[in-house]
Protein backbone atom coordinates (compact mmCIF):
# COMPACT_ATOMS: atom_id res chain seq x y z
CA UNK A 1 0.00 0.00 0.00
CA UNK A 2 1.16 3.38 -1.07
CA UNK A 3 1.84 6.03 1.48
CA UNK A 4 0.71 9.83 0.80
CA UNK A 5 2.65 12.52 0.19
CA UNK A 6 0.29 15.15 -1.03
CA UNK A 7 -3.40 15.07 -0.82
CA UNK A 8 -5.50 17.42 -2.62
CA UNK A 9 -9.05 17.45 -1.78
CA UNK A 10 -11.48 19.71 -4.39
CA UNK A 11 -8.49 21.73 -4.61
CA UNK A 12 -9.91 25.44 -6.88
CA UNK A 13 -7.74 28.04 -7.40
CA UNK A 14 -9.08 31.49 -8.94
CA UNK A 15 -6.95 34.44 -9.74
CA UNK A 16 -8.26 38.02 -11.45
CA UNK A 17 -11.74 35.90 -11.96
CA UNK A 18 -10.05 33.10 -14.18
CA UNK A 19 -10.39 29.62 -12.54
CA UNK A 20 -7.19 28.13 -12.89
CA UNK A 21 -7.25 24.92 -11.12
CA UNK A 22 -10.87 23.30 -10.98
CA UNK A 23 -12.07 20.57 -8.35
CA UNK A 24 -8.71 18.89 -8.25
CA UNK A 25 -8.92 15.89 -5.86
CA UNK A 26 -5.79 13.07 -6.34
CA UNK A 27 -2.76 11.93 -4.22
CA UNK A 28 0.72 12.09 -4.76
CA UNK A 29 2.46 8.77 -3.38
CA UNK A 30 5.45 8.93 -0.71
CA UNK A 31 8.60 8.21 -2.35
CA UNK A 32 7.57 8.20 -6.04
CA UNK A 33 8.27 10.42 -9.22
CA UNK A 34 4.82 11.46 -10.33
CA UNK A 35 5.24 13.79 -13.83
CA UNK A 36 2.77 16.15 -14.56
CA UNK A 37 2.14 16.89 -18.50
CA UNK A 38 -0.24 19.11 -20.18
CA UNK A 39 -0.56 21.57 -22.43
CA UNK A 40 0.06 25.28 -21.50
CA UNK A 41 -1.89 26.74 -19.16
CA UNK A 42 -3.17 23.61 -17.74
CA UNK A 43 -2.47 24.90 -13.96
CA UNK A 44 0.55 22.66 -13.61
CA UNK A 45 3.03 25.71 -12.14
CA UNK A 46 -0.24 26.72 -10.20
CA UNK A 47 -0.40 22.92 -8.62
CA UNK A 48 3.39 23.34 -7.82
CA UNK A 49 3.05 26.54 -6.49
CA UNK A 50 0.16 25.11 -4.14
CA UNK A 51 1.89 22.35 -3.12
CA UNK A 52 4.48 24.70 -0.36
CA UNK A 53 2.20 27.41 0.18
CA UNK A 54 3.67 30.30 -2.77
CA UNK A 55 -0.21 30.50 -3.34
CA UNK A 56 -3.22 29.06 -1.37
CA UNK A 57 -6.37 27.47 -2.59
CA UNK A 58 -9.16 29.43 -3.08
CA UNK A 59 -11.75 26.68 -1.19
CA UNK A 60 -10.45 22.47 -0.74
CA UNK A 61 -7.88 21.26 1.59
CA UNK A 62 -4.36 20.27 0.92
CA UNK A 63 -2.79 17.56 3.59
CA UNK A 64 1.20 17.04 3.39
CA UNK A 65 2.08 14.06 5.06
CA UNK A 66 -1.56 13.49 6.70
CA UNK A 67 -1.10 16.84 8.09
CA UNK A 68 -3.30 20.16 6.87
CA UNK A 69 -0.84 22.28 4.90
CA UNK A 70 -2.19 25.42 6.68
CA UNK A 71 -1.26 24.08 10.16
CA UNK A 72 2.62 24.12 8.86
CA UNK A 73 4.85 26.90 9.38
CA UNK A 74 5.72 28.31 6.24
CA UNK A 75 9.48 28.22 6.48
CA UNK A 76 8.78 24.59 8.22
CA UNK A 77 6.71 23.87 4.80
CA UNK A 78 9.54 25.36 2.42
CA UNK A 79 12.11 23.62 3.62
CA UNK A 80 10.64 20.05 3.39
CA UNK A 81 8.94 20.60 -0.04
CA UNK A 82 11.77 21.76 -2.18
CA UNK A 83 11.35 23.83 -5.28
CA UNK A 84 13.59 23.46 -8.41
CA UNK A 85 12.77 25.95 -11.59
CA UNK A 86 13.60 25.92 -14.97
CA UNK A 87 16.01 28.86 -14.62
CA UNK A 88 18.05 28.59 -11.90
CA UNK A 89 18.48 31.24 -9.80
CA UNK A 90 21.83 31.57 -8.27
CA UNK A 91 24.01 34.05 -6.34
CA UNK A 92 26.77 36.02 -7.23
CA UNK A 93 28.63 34.72 -5.33
CA UNK A 94 30.95 31.21 -4.74
CA UNK A 95 29.74 27.78 -5.26
CA UNK A 96 29.89 27.45 -1.56
CA UNK A 97 27.86 30.95 -0.83
CA UNK A 98 25.02 29.58 -2.77
CA UNK A 99 25.32 26.65 -0.68
CA UNK A 100 25.27 28.38 2.41
CA UNK A 101 22.49 30.40 1.95
CA UNK A 102 19.63 28.05 3.32
CA UNK A 103 21.66 27.38 6.46
CA UNK A 104 22.03 31.41 7.12
CA UNK A 105 18.51 31.55 6.73
CA UNK A 106 18.23 29.56 9.31
CA UNK A 107 20.93 31.10 11.23
CA UNK A 108 23.50 28.21 10.99
CA UNK A 109 26.45 27.44 9.24
CA UNK A 110 27.25 24.96 6.61
CA UNK A 111 30.55 23.22 6.99
CA UNK A 112 33.06 23.21 3.77
CA UNK A 113 33.22 19.46 4.09
CA UNK A 114 29.20 18.99 4.18
CA UNK A 115 28.99 21.55 1.26
CA UNK A 116 31.71 18.83 -0.46
CA UNK A 117 29.36 15.94 0.27
CA UNK A 118 26.10 17.75 -1.17
CA UNK A 119 28.23 18.50 -4.51
CA UNK A 120 29.29 15.00 -4.97
CA UNK A 121 25.26 14.02 -4.01
CA UNK A 122 24.74 15.53 -7.21
CA UNK A 123 27.70 14.60 -9.16
CA UNK A 124 29.44 17.83 -9.12
CA UNK A 125 33.24 17.74 -7.89
CA UNK A 126 34.50 19.43 -4.56
CA UNK A 127 36.80 21.81 -7.36
CA UNK A 128 33.50 23.47 -7.51
CA UNK A 129 33.26 24.89 -4.04
CA UNK A 130 35.33 28.30 -4.36
CA UNK A 131 34.34 29.08 -8.27
CA UNK A 132 32.36 31.73 -9.07
CA UNK A 133 28.66 30.08 -9.36
CA UNK A 134 27.54 32.62 -12.60
CA UNK A 135 30.58 30.84 -14.86
CA UNK A 136 28.85 27.44 -14.15
CA UNK A 137 27.24 25.83 -17.61
CA UNK A 138 23.82 25.53 -17.55
CA UNK A 139 23.62 21.90 -16.32
CA UNK A 140 25.94 23.02 -13.39
CA UNK A 141 23.79 25.17 -12.44
CA UNK A 142 20.51 23.33 -11.96
CA UNK A 143 22.96 20.58 -10.19
CA UNK A 144 23.89 23.85 -7.62
CA UNK A 145 20.25 24.65 -7.51
CA UNK A 146 18.75 21.15 -6.43
CA UNK A 147 22.23 20.74 -3.84
CA UNK A 148 20.87 24.19 -2.23
CA UNK A 149 17.28 22.72 -2.29
CA UNK A 150 18.90 19.14 -0.57
CA UNK A 151 20.76 20.89 1.53
CA UNK A 152 17.39 21.74 3.70
CA UNK A 153 16.57 18.03 3.81
CA UNK A 154 13.83 18.38 1.67
CA UNK A 155 11.29 15.19 1.60
CA UNK A 156 8.96 16.48 -0.95
CA UNK A 157 10.90 17.72 -4.39
CA UNK A 158 8.75 20.00 -6.84
CA UNK A 159 10.64 20.58 -10.07
CA UNK A 160 9.51 22.77 -12.99
CA UNK A 161 10.62 22.36 -16.13
CA UNK A 162 14.57 21.96 -14.74
CA UNK A 163 15.66 20.36 -18.08
CA UNK A 164 14.26 22.58 -20.94
CA UNK A 165 16.80 24.57 -21.99
CA UNK A 166 19.50 22.04 -21.36
CA UNK A 167 21.54 19.89 -23.80
CA UNK A 168 20.79 16.16 -24.26
CA UNK A 169 24.21 15.54 -21.98
CA UNK A 170 22.96 17.78 -19.18
CA UNK A 171 19.72 17.14 -19.52
CA UNK A 172 20.57 12.76 -19.10
CA UNK A 173 22.90 13.81 -16.16
CA UNK A 174 19.92 16.10 -13.92
CA UNK A 175 17.44 12.94 -15.39
CA UNK A 176 20.34 10.08 -13.82
CA UNK A 177 20.62 13.02 -10.79
CA UNK A 178 16.64 12.68 -10.26
CA UNK A 179 16.59 8.84 -10.37
CA UNK A 180 19.23 8.73 -7.68
CA UNK A 181 17.95 11.00 -5.32
CA UNK A 182 14.46 9.33 -5.34
CA UNK A 183 16.33 5.51 -4.99
CA UNK A 184 18.79 6.37 -2.42
CA UNK A 185 16.72 8.66 -0.06
CA UNK A 186 13.75 8.25 -1.12
CA UNK A 187 12.64 11.86 -1.86
CA UNK A 188 9.01 12.33 -3.35
CA UNK A 189 9.26 14.01 -6.63
CA UNK A 190 6.68 16.53 -8.75
CA UNK A 191 8.43 16.90 -12.03
CA UNK A 192 6.37 18.87 -14.36
CA UNK A 193 7.76 18.54 -18.05
CA UNK A 194 6.60 19.01 -21.78
CA UNK A 195 9.22 16.10 -22.52
CA UNK A 196 6.86 13.14 -22.93
CA UNK A 197 9.20 10.74 -23.53
CA UNK A 198 10.96 12.03 -20.09
CA UNK A 199 7.58 11.62 -18.68
CA UNK A 200 7.04 7.91 -19.98
CA UNK A 201 10.78 7.36 -18.85
CA UNK A 202 10.86 8.42 -15.20
CA UNK A 203 7.61 8.81 -13.83
CA UNK A 204 6.27 5.86 -11.36
CA UNK A 205 2.82 7.68 -12.04
CA UNK A 206 1.81 10.56 -14.59
CA UNK A 207 -1.06 12.82 -14.35
CA UNK A 208 -2.50 15.09 -17.14
CA UNK A 209 -3.92 18.24 -16.34
CA UNK A 210 -5.56 20.17 -19.29
CA UNK A 211 -7.58 24.02 -18.58
CA UNK A 212 -7.18 23.29 -14.74
CA UNK A 213 -9.10 19.73 -15.36
CA UNK A 214 -6.80 16.86 -14.01
CA UNK A 215 -7.68 14.67 -16.68
CA UNK A 216 -6.25 11.65 -15.74
CA UNK A 217 -3.95 10.43 -12.77
CA UNK A 218 -2.85 6.88 -13.32
CA UNK A 219 0.58 4.77 -13.61
CA UNK A 220 2.58 6.00 -16.31
CA UNK A 221 2.37 2.75 -18.15
CA UNK A 222 -1.38 3.25 -17.86
CA UNK A 223 -1.81 6.32 -18.49
CA UNK A 224 0.34 6.30 -21.98
CA UNK A 225 -1.59 3.52 -23.41
CA UNK A 226 -4.98 5.84 -21.67
CA UNK A 227 -8.40 4.85 -23.15
CA UNK A 228 -9.20 8.80 -22.34
CA UNK A 229 -10.03 10.30 -25.59
CA UNK A 230 -8.27 13.79 -24.23
CA UNK A 231 -5.16 11.82 -23.28
CA UNK A 232 -4.92 10.23 -26.41
CA UNK A 233 -5.49 13.71 -28.29
CA UNK A 234 -2.83 15.23 -26.53
CA UNK A 235 -0.37 12.75 -27.11
CA UNK A 236 -1.60 13.06 -30.68
CA UNK A 237 -1.13 16.53 -31.04
CA UNK A 238 2.27 16.47 -28.76
CA UNK A 239 4.46 13.70 -31.42
CA UNK A 240 2.57 15.73 -34.85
Amino acid sequence: MNENAIQFQHICYNANDTNIINDLTATIYKGKITTLIGPSGAGKTTLLKLCNGLITATSGSISIHNKPIETIEPTTLRRSVGMALQSAPILKATVYENLSLPRKLQHKELTKEEACRYLRDVGLSEDFLLRDASDLSGGQKQKLSIARTLINESDILLLDEITSALDPKSVREIEDLIVTLNDRFGVTIIWITHNIEQAEKLGHYTWMLKNGELIEANETNQLFHSTNEIVRQFFTQTHD
